[in-house]
């Protein structure tokens, strides 16, 4: 029979072969903390825009609340009056008695929700607390829509003369109409976010 030799592994061989093992899986490991470590600074990232984004609506929400508090009773307790004139036969109204003093539109601001717009840090807010948020601001454009129409008519058509006051006096009229639907909803909508908001902080 021939005579055949296996060749054996030498130690060197053997612990050439394992420490290659080795620095594989260490270079695994590393590319698997490296990219754990990247995804979490992303993950506090947005958690610090979101933080941030949420600080601001606070305080914005806060002062746009202080300013629709600081008419809504101004504006109710004067349609009440338009509208006791309005009921009487327009020979029988006299709008002499009815003292205002000037229309006081709520001064609301957006800054906040154009800046998380613009910065797209609304994107890591919680989604329903998002859709709160732009519904709260639809609504205060739609209020600030409806007093910046009734300035500007008052601009083109001044309350000059009888006519144009009985006119002008019915626009504020309806407008106040309005804003008693509006500003005990923005409250509310206001008070909610502002606990929706507390929570989501802590």
């Amino acid at each position: 029979m021939p005579d055949i030799r296996v060749p054996k592994l030498d130690e060197h061989g053997s612990k050439s072969v394992m420490k290659t093992a080795f620095e594989v899986v260490m270079i695994a490991l590393g590319v698997f903390l490296g990219l754990a470590g990247e995804q979490w600074r992303e993950a506090r990232h947005q958690r610090d825009m979101a933080d941030q984004a949420l600080r601001r609506f606070r305080t914005e929400i806060t002062e746009n609340r202080t300013s629709i508090a600081a008419v809504k009773d101004y504006h109710s307790d004067l349609r009440k009056r338009l509208h006791a004139e309005f009921d009487k036969p327009a020979n029988k109204r006299s709008l002499d008695h009815v003292e205002m003093h000037g229309i006081r539109p709520a001064t609301l601001d957006h800054s906040a929700w154009d800046l998380a717009i613009a910065t797209q840090s609304l994107a890591y807010v919680d989604p329903a607390l998002s859709l709160s948020l732009s519904q709260l601001y639809n609504t205060q454009a739609t209020v600030a829509a409806l007093g910046n129409g009734l300035l500007q008519s008052m601009y083109v058509q001044p309350p000059i003369d009888d006519a144009r006051a009985t006119t002008f006096f019915g626009a504020v009229m309806l407008y106040y109409d309005d804003m008693d639907a509006y500003e005990p909803a923005l409250l509310k909508l206001y008070d909610d976010l502002l606990s929706k908001i507390g929570k989501a902080l802590k």
